[in-house]
């Protein structure tokens, strides 16, 4: 037996949330609320690691039982490569890098106060970056940490620019190390690993001249970059940056412009376009937005780019687009990854089999689009609601920022006795940002999956109409 701590060398102990039926770590006796302590001698840092260590055919893993002082050695013998069957409870297991940047923009510093505590961690941690598709600054980057990236491929990372002149960069992060620390991008780019990158574009800050520069860069110095994704400032009530606003529709319309003129020099450089602006500029712009086929694989859906155009066109097709794109970091093919922060588990699925009419509540951004789709196919038993985010206030607007409160409101105002349709992407583990779930609403609530398709299925299921 191996006397236990809790904790070797400041590594915390994670925690086995989930064992397969009939995996190797079934057979071998690990149980959920077990903690891994080591593997073959050696304590793993993150999941990224563990995933390295139990690739071979043989382990010698150590476990502790909550309920047990001392830890012990189970000896495993499964197939090489073959997974070892236990998700954990984390996926860094030392100590999650936290953000040393004080970003005028960071949407953080704009929550109120009395959430739950998780929501006010800042990460600029680059496994986070290839896990799970979080954006790093690279101001915490150092040589260890570029020759860890580099020697195990752990491609692809995301980066947040958001400008190339290092003043102007150092300024926006309020960190000197935000002027010098692109040069890691230089070092991962030469190196070949592939990099998403991301500009946050604040109006009277970044745009302009210094926009044209930071994407003409991305074109040039860091020309390996897979794509760039151009989006705008989000600033909610709680903001207390003077220089910080939304966009207004003539500025937005100059960065669409913008973006579309160094997109289009990307595709006579390199045969693909590889620069895009998201789909809230559109919309604030009051512009239509460009076909399906101008986002190409559809690489930054998950940033708002494309999102619409892949929603209508899933919904038009009655399932999912199959595109092969990388998504957002690559924690479901990691053995023991959970999901977490946004990716976080959602519970879908009608909850009782009604048929009839029904409300969807979404943001103001999303809710005249999908009244559109309904249009369309003479969908006259569903009807849409905007939810207006009071909570936030400011210029949010999208569905995945909606909370109970602004939610509940909503229903109460129209028909606390009516049903209505809620997409799963405003709820983490059934729960809202402001700590609310959904059996604390009024009315009959149905939650969604927040795909085209799955609302085309809805449509059918509810109304009968499919065609």
């Amino acid at each position: 037996m191996i006397e236990a701590t809790g904790r070797i060398n400041g590594v915390a102990e994670p925690i086995v949330s989930h064992v397969q039926a009939d995996s190797p770590a079934d057979v071998a006796g690990i149980h959920v609320g077990d903690a891994l302590v080591s593997i073959n001698g050696i304590v793993p840092l993150d999941v990224i690691e563990y995933q390295q260590l139990i690739d071979a055919d043989y382990l010698e893993v150590v476990i502790r039982s909550t309920s047990a002082s001392l830890a012990r050695k189970l000896k495993i013998s499964k197939g090489l490569g073959e997974p070892l069957g236990i998700k954990v409870d984390s996926a860094v297991f030392d100590r999650i890098r936290t953000c040393d940047n004080h970003c005028e923009f960071c949407f953080i510093y704009q929550l109120p106060k009395g959430l739950r505590k998780s929501l006010y961690l800042k990460d600029d941690d680059y496994r986070l970056s290839f896990l799970y598709g979080n954006f790093t600054t690279l101001t915490r980057f150092t040589e260890l940490d570029a020759e860890r990236v580099i020697e195990e491929r752990l491609s692809p990372l995301y980066v947040s620019i958001h400008a190339t002149d290092s003043k102007v960069r150092a300024s926006l992060l309020r960190n000197p190390r935000g002027g010098t620390s692109l040069e890691w991008l230089d070092i991962l780019l030469e190196a070949g690993i592939d990099i998403h990158g991301q500009v946050v574009v604040c109006p009277g800050v970044n745009d302009g001249e210094i926009l044209e520069q930071t994407l003409l860069d991305c074109l040039d110095r860091f020309s390996r970059l897979k794509s760039v994704g151009v989006v705008p400032l989000g600033t909610s009530d709680h903001s207390s940056e003077a220089n910080m606003r939304p966009h207004t529709t003539e500025e937005a319309s100059a960065v669409i412009d913008l973006v579309t003129r160094v997109g289009d020099a990307s595709v006579r450089l390199f045969g693909e376009r590889r620069i895009w602006a998201s789909d809230e500029f559109y919309l604030v712009a009051q512009e239509p937005l460009p076909p399906l086929s101008f986002y190409e694989n559809l690489t930054q859906v998950e940033n708002g780019i494309g999102m619409w155009r892949s929603f209508e066109a899933e919904f038009h097709a009655g399932q999912p687009l199959g595109f092969d794109h990388e998504g957002g970091g690559f924690f479901r093919s990691v053995d023991g990854a959970p999901p977490w922060g946004y990716r976080a588990e959602r519970t879908t699925g009608l909850s009782n089999g009604a048929r009839g009419p029904a409300t969807i509540l979404t943001g103001s951004y999303a809710a005249p689009l999908i009244q559109g789709l309904l249009d369309e196919v003479g969908c006259t038993d569903l009807s849409v609601a905007v939810v207006h985010n009071r909570f936030f206030g400011g210029n949010v607007a999208v569905a995945g920022l909606m909370v109970g409160e602004d939610i509940a409101r909503t229903i109460n105002e129209r028909d606390p006795s009516g049903t209505y349709l809620l997409p799963d992407v405003a709820l983490s583990e059934n729960r809202f940002l402001d700590g609310l779930t959904v059996e604390d609403l009024p009315g009959t609530i149905q939650v969604i999956a927040t795909e085209g398709s799955s609302l085309r299925s809805l449509v059918h299921e509810l109304t009968g109409v499919n065609s």
